[in-house]
């Protein structure tokens, strides 16, 4: 009995072990059959030596050559407007015009007195020469007829200060009074901006003191025009570092002929020099920036064919979608600038015809 039980369980390790050895060499053979992946198709670019011309950039605020808040020096009722909102208007020109009906009638009885003082002047010269008065008595109506005209000119400035005039070109703002309204000493009527040239602004950090020269070019853009950039020169630079923040102020005139740029803007301001430097680029699809910092993956040869090895670089500017790189490759060198993401090092590669979209004609 215990020999036919263990025939049967020998007999069935024999046929179970047949099958799985079968099965086993069925998957050796389908796996020494089946090929590896196809090498990754990427896109690769050289790192290019270029000239660049370096600048200090910086951010500034717009500032009027010339505003102010036009405003009325004596009290008075307007009885006379004439301008309108936004208007471009000349030095010299009225803008307001206050009541003066009472001065006006003041200046007719002034210039009554100084009437009268010119006669009792010339009727008192000739009674002097006729030895029939005093000096003194001439000396009297000489001092009245001065002081005559001395009140008519007064008058006369009080009527001028209540004829209310631009006082120098510019484009003027919204109007702020109404007429027949009655201003106090002081009143605000409208803002007048000069606009053409325009200051720009803005600071740098001390250590680029020596770099700075009156009458240096620089370009600003700003947020409302994108793309355009408008052409300056520094024109005044503080003579005194500030203390809290160690930066010098420093002041641009900018050519504003279209007066586009208005005060207030907020401006990027570029610095230029005069002479230029030779630096390595990348366009900034080959390079993955990460936390611990920027890399890129190189294209290398060996006896597999061309394979990738990931390089870690230092960067420095960006212009126009090309990447400066300080640190980590050399002139020539082949990276990857596009599939990066499936990449890993040695991973063997196959290098597409097309350049990366962004760097296509």
């Amino acid at each position: 009995m215990i020999k036919r039980i263990f025939l049967v369980v020998a007999l069935t390790l024999f046929i179970f072990g047949g099958l799985f050895g079968w099965k086993y060499y069925q998957d050796k053979r389908a796996q020494s059959r089946k090929q590896g992946p196809p090498p990754a198709v990427v896109a690769v670019t050289e790192v290019k030596q270029e000239w660049w011309q370096p600048y200090l950039t910086s951010v500034g605020s717009l500032v009027a050559v010339a505003g102010v808040d036009v405003s009325n020096e004596l009290a008075g009722k307007v009885t006379a407007i004439q301008f309108e909102s936004g208007q471009s208007v000349k030095k010299g020109q009225l803008l307001v015009k206050l009541d003066t009906s009472t001065d006006e009638a003041e200046l007719k009885g002034l210039q009554a007195d100084e009437l009268l003082a010119q006669v009792q002047l010339k009727r008192s010269k000739q009674l002097l020469g006729q030895q029939f008065i005093s000096q003194s008595a001439y000396d009297l109506n000489r001092a009245q007829l001065a002081q005559a005209q001395s009140a008519v000119t007064a008058k006369q400035s009080v009527i001028a200060k209540k004829h209310i005039r631009a006082p120098f070109d510019g484009k003027l703002g919204i109007r702020l009074v109404d007429l027949g309204q009655y201003l106090a000493e002081g009143s605000a009527i409208v803002s007048l901006q000069k606009l053409d040239p325009i200051y720009v602004d803005f600071t740098l950090p001390e250590q680029h003191l020596a770099d700075l020269t009156i009458g240096q070019d620089l370009t600003i853009t700003v947020q409302a025009y994108p793309g355009k950039t408008f052409h300056g020169e520094i024109s005044a630079i503080h003579p005194a570092i500030d203390i809290g923040t160690r930066s010098i102020a420093i002041r641009a005139t900018i050519k504003n002929l279209d007066q586009v740029l208005r005060p207030g803007m907020f401006a990027d301001v570029q610095i230029l020099s005069s002479q230029q430097k030779a630096v390595l680029t990348l366009p900034d699809t080959a390079i993955t920036y990460n936390p611990y910092g920027e890399s890129v993956f190189v294209i290398k040869s060996s006896e597999q064919g061309l394979t990738v090895q990931r390089q870690q670089i230092e960067t420095g500017e960006t212009r126009t979608g090309r990447v400066q790189i300080v640190r980590g490759l050399a002139a020539g060198d082949r990276v990857v600038s596009a599939g990066q993401v499936k990449l890993r090092n040695d991973m063997p590669v196959t290098i597409a015809e097309l350049p990366a979209p962004g760097e296509r004609e």
